[in-house]
């Protein structure tokens, strides 16, 4: 079930020559501009927090974009003068024109629906396969967006494969509009739905209409995603009157919160309907009611699961319904019960907790196929009606993306990955046989010149943080080879398991180690691993990534002069406080759309639904661990900084770019080491998730081109 979840330079590296640190030559640039100081002063349970740049989480303020712009300039004034960032754009370009993607496919009524990205194009399209034949549906790049670009937000075919619906959004905004094509001729029908970012439709299986959940239409308002509502909406109608089946204080049996989210699943087969409250966390609460008084307006809904039972996944299978149960069992367990009469306490245990962590079960004609999560790289198991499981073999070590299955159907679709294997859409069938269906084109990249390495580091209290260096052949352990360490650690989410490193291949032809940490706060081990990196443990986050950092120096691969780290949105906590703990330890800093003041959530949009994560400013506990995590905060007048590259766009709906602007203007002020504090700013972008390839090769030029240059790499030192 889906959830949402919110925030060629050919060189060996041995070859690569090294500017001498004083060598790092200063740019002729317009000054940073001076921000506005209009300090404001907050008192938490008696500790008083001064913020001297409170005016800029009003993006109304007659300074803001004048000081958004001015920033970029000058910015722009260092990038554009970094040597070798042209020959440097043209491998980037090359590696990601080469590259297609595909994101998701979905099988129904005899049609294979895809979304790609096809080599050469600038954005993903989404396309049907049937009688052997592709033919385009949705290409957003053929629309118009008053200048801008539009992105293809998410989609979903009906069972019967005769319609699908989509979302569309402008300029990386996320703010979706619901569209409905006929597929047969490509046409769509006249009615559209806005506010449907996440909407989540699950079709009747009749095909006659569809359940989704719709936001508020307070864009950009502390309230965008509170109070949002589970509707249904029938084929051909007025969207104005579909109904609204749940809502708080609809029904008085269904108590909830505001920052939780109603959605409403059918199942292929049953004559039951899923209605789910979400937020933040990856557990959800479940609730179950006959589809038909789902539809009639009276539903009497049983309740399956609370947020306690930490219930992560659910399916239907004819009358059974099928449980993801993590509540004592962190790794994950998979349970059975009557969905007539349905008992979490008394279900049959089907699949055991095992050493590995049970990410999510997909229902198909032959049975359910498992994706596992072990350390970091994914395994598929398939488990029988019978309750049989068994290990399905895969290839190499990789990332399972997702994994598609349609309970009409035998086996599974699957996106899979490895750092050193392009992504691509790959099927296994009952007898676990796997093989890549040649969906997605493999891109003439060789890859033979580089390799991989995994090993582990030892935090300070003992515990092995695992990570991964790619780098090219005959590298030498002498410490003189730059290196770029990424993190992220947040929500339970793996976020650097193996992904075909592409664009990053330009960087790692240039001489760099480009390499990944999993840090605690992830879920690479389960939910104790979440929960040793959450709330009041999130300092294990950021001093995971510390001792990476100084394991790898230790192990001769870099030195602290020659140290980058980088990190994006949650990650940007990672950076942060890594950057405001151990300055001493790295020569520059990557902070992307960054959340760099998580005391002021109260003032974004994606703010208060994510307080189950890090905590509500209004009880002292969530105070203090908010207060641990905000980077902002942190910085200290008068220390020597390492450089920095922080990024925004203006429209990201996720994390508020007064975020980033208030880190820049800080840092700027605060900073004794005459080195470059730039913000970059992206005005036809958001959080990057709608960005085109050109917007991400534009920023990929611009990060590694800054690396180059404040890690001392000949060749990109300015005179």
């Amino acid at each position: 079930m889906p959830l949402i979840d919110r925030r060629r330079l050919m060189l060996t590296a041995a070859a690569v020559g090294l500017a001498p640190l004083a060598a790092r030559a200063a740019v002729s640039a317009p000054p940073a501009p001076v921000a506005r100081v209009a300090v404001v002063k907050d008192t938490y349970f008696g500790e008083t927090l001064s913020d001297p740049y409170r005016w800029m989480e009003n993006d109304k303020d007659p300074d803001w974009l004048p000081f958004l712009r001015a920033q970029n300039a000058h910015a722009r004034a260092y990038l554009d003068a970094i040597p070798g960032r042209d020959r440097l754009l043209s491998r980037i370009q090359q590696l990601s024109g080469d590259t297609a993607l595909t994101s998701k496919v979905q099988r129904a009524g005899g049609r294979l629906f895809f979304q790609q990205r096809p080599a050469g194009a600038d954005n993903y399209k989404l396309f049907v396969r049937e009688g052997g034949h592709d033919r385009v549906l949705v290409d957003p790049t053929t629309l118009s967006a008053g200048g801008g670009h539009i992105s293809l937000d998410w989609w979903e075919a009906s069972p019967d494969g005769a319609h699908v619906v989509y979302g569309l959004s402008p300029n990386g905004s996320e703010d979706s509009v619901a569209h409905i094509m006929v597929v047969a001729d490509g046409h769509d029908l006249a009615e559209t739905i806005a506010n449907t970012e996440g909407a989540q439709p699950s079709w009747l299986d009749d095909g006659t209409g569809f359940f989704y959940n719709q936001l508020t239409g307070k864009v950009a308002t502390p309230e965008r995603y509170l109070d949002s509502q589970a509707r249904f909406h029938r084929l051909g109608t007025d969207p104005a009157s579909d109904p609204i089946l749940m809502k708080r204080g609809l029904d008085p049996a269904v108590a909830y919160d505001k920052i939780q989210g109603p959605t409403i699943f059918t199942f292929e087969g049953s004559p039951f309907a899923v209605l789910t409250l979400t937020d933040v966390r990856r557990e959800f609460r479940a609730l179950i009611a006959p589809l038909r008084e789902v539809l009639g307006g009276h539903a009497r809904w049983t309740q399956v699961a609370g947020f306690d039972d930490e219930v992560t996944d659910v399916v239907i299978d004819g009358d059974q319904l099928y449980l993801l149960a993590n509540r004592g069992t962190p790794r994950g367990r998979i349970v059975r019960t009557a969905a007539a009469q349905p008992s979490l306490a008394s279900a049959t245990l089907v699949v055991p907790q095992g050493p590995q962590v049970i990410q999510s079960l997909g229902r198909a004609r032959d049975g359910f196929y498992l994706n596992i999560m072990d350390g970091g790289v994914s395994r598929l198991r398939r488990l029988t009606r019978d309750g049989h499981v068994s290990e399905i073999a895969l290839p190499f070590d990789g990332t399972i993306g997702a994994v598609f299955t349609t309970p009409s159907e035998d086996g599974a679709l699957m996106t899979y990955t490895g750092w050193l294997t392009p992504a691509g859409i790959w099927s296994a069938n009952p007898a676990g046989q796997v093989a890549d269906t040649g969906l997605t084109p493999r891109p003439a990249i060789d890859t033979s010149p580089y390799e991989t390495v995994r090993g582990f580091a030892v935090a300070k209290d003992g515990v092995r943080i695992p990570y991964t260096l790619i780098y090219r052949k005959g590298l030498k352990r002498d410490g003189k080879t730059p290196a770029w360490i990424s993190a992220y650690g947040s929500y339970g989410s793996s976020a650097y398991t193996p992904a075909f490193a592409g664009k990053t291949l330009a960087l790692i032809d240039a001489g760099f180690i480009v390499g990944y940490a999993n840090v605690r706060g992830g879920g690479e081990y389960g939910r104790e691993w979440h929960k040793a990196g959450q709330l009041m443990n999130k300092p294990n986050t950021w001093r995971d990534l510390i001792a990476v950092c100084e394991h790898i120096c230790h192990e001769g691969y870099t030195a602290p002069a020659r140290l980058a780290i980088g990190g994006r949105s949650a990650g940007g906590i990672t950076v942060g406080r890594a950057l405001t703990e151990r300055p001493d330890l790295f020569a520059a800093v990557i902070d992307g759309v960054g959340w760099s003041n998580p005391l002021r959530y109260v003032a974004e949009q994606d703010g208060y639904g994510e307080e189950p994560e890090w905590g509500a400013i209004a009880e002292k506990s969530g105070f203090e661990a908010l207060k641990l995590i905000d980077s902002y905060q942190a910085v200290k007048d008068g220390t020597p900084y390492p450089a920095v590259l922080l990024t925004t766009g203006v429209t990201d709906p996720r994390v508020a770019p007064f975020h980033v602007g208030k880190m820049t203007a800080r840092l700027q002020r605060a900073t004794s080491s005459g080195k470059p504090i730039l913000l970059r700013v992206d005005f036809d972008a958001g959080h990057g998730i709608g960005s085109t390839r050109g917007q991400q090769d534009r920023e990929a030029v611009d990060t590694y081109a800054f690396l180059l240059w404040r890690t001392g790499v000949a060749g990109y030192q300015p005179v």
